[in-house]
């Protein structure tokens, strides 16, 4: 029976001694391939009489009427937090509208990017939404060198080539951190993100950037990075409170982790907000739940997820639609954990 199945990009890869991403960028024309290389791969080819699904159903440009949303994150991470199922909810609705099918990825390791860049590369789907954007995923620069449409809910950093859309991070933070200190906050403290996410580190900008104009010193003790969980903001916090016990305030890079900040801060007795006033970022459903309610930097997400849809839309409609770069806008919601 396994000898008569159609030979697939895995097997090609196998045949000619190199890696499927290999394989990929012969059969998408790229040029970052040594020439022995694409003599190994297009020798596979032919021997084992490989046809691309785009090519055997007529033309590479034939459409499958279907998008991948994929998120490079665990299956706890995409359950716990509310910022994945708002996207994945703006992503739908903005479908919703067109035959357009939503296929939800999750490359968690090396063999599921694989298999990822062999649908890519066998073109079953139209294009790729990306959320969750590492600085050195290699997934948006490979995707871009082969060719296929692809979109971003956030970004590898202020130079990112592909399309993209994000909120105002750095002005979100900025506006907690100074309405902090118009409550009279002089040591606010922040607990950031992964460092290899822009979105944490535009976040830590903000943060230093209002602190700074204000007069305070933006001091490396006040900075607590950890990993947009419950637990780590719990870890961040108590770390915080180590190296600084007399800090009053403390602003978190999202509502998760102000939820485990906020946690600690209890069971280290510290009254919120007379003792530690807390923000935290998204203003998700977390904010409204915690106690005391949290104040949180709101930002659209929904209308991110809305916006990368309509805009991969444009981008298979016409390959040489021009890039977009769409920034916007937060607002601070006041509760009562400030």
């Amino acid at each position: 029976m396994e000898g008569r199945q159609r030979p697939t990009i895995k097997t090609v890869a196998a045949r000619a001694g190199v890696g499927r991403t290999t394989v990929s960028r012969v059969i998408n024309g790229s040029e970052l391939v040594s020439e022995q290389a694409r003599a190994a791969v297009l020798a596979a080819i032919a021997e084992l009489n490989y046809v691309p699904n785009s090519v055997a159903r007529g033309l590479v440009t034939s459409r499958t009427n279907s998008v991948a949303l994929v998120i490079p994150e665990s299956e706890s991470r995409l359950g716990s937090e509310p910022y994945f199922s708002a996207v994945i909810r703006g992503v739908s609705t903005a479908l919703a509208e067109t035959r357009t099918q939503l296929q939800l990825v999750l490359v968690r390791d090396q063999a599921e990017r694989d298999q990822l860049t062999e649908s890519v590369a066998e073109r079953r789907v139209d294009g790729v939404l990306l959320v969750s954007v590492h600085e050195h995923d290699p997934l948006p620069g490979l995707l871009e060198e082969m060719g296929l449409p692809t979109v971003l809910a956030g970004r590898r950093s202020p130079a990112e080539s592909l399309s993209h859309v994000h909120s105002d991070n750095a002005g979100g933070a900025a506006t907690a951190v100074s309405h902090l200190l118009a409550r009279g906050r002089r040591t606010v403290a922040t607990i950031s993100g992964p460092l290899d996410m822009d979105v944490a580190r535009s976040r830590l900008q903000g943060w230093r950037e209002a602190l700074e104009k204000a007069g305070h010193e933006a001091s490396e003790r006040l900075v607590a990075a950890a990993d947009f969980t419950e637990e780590g903001g719990e870890a961040a916090m108590r770390s915080l409170l180590e190296q600084v016990p007399g800090l009053d305030a403390v602003f978190v890079a999202s509502d998760v982790m102000a939820a485990g900040a906020l946690a600690e801060l209890r069971r280290q007795e510290r009254s919120v907000p007379d003792d530690v006033a807390v923000v935290g970022f998204d203003d998700s459903i977390i904010a409204r739940h915690t106690n005391p309610p949290l104040t949180s930097v709101r930002q659209p997400v929904e209308e991110i997820g809305s916006m990368i849809a309509h805009i991969l839309l444009k981008e298979i409609g016409n390959p040489e639609e021009p890039r977009q770069r769409v920034v916007l806008p937060t607002e601070l919601v006041v509760r009562e954990s400030s």
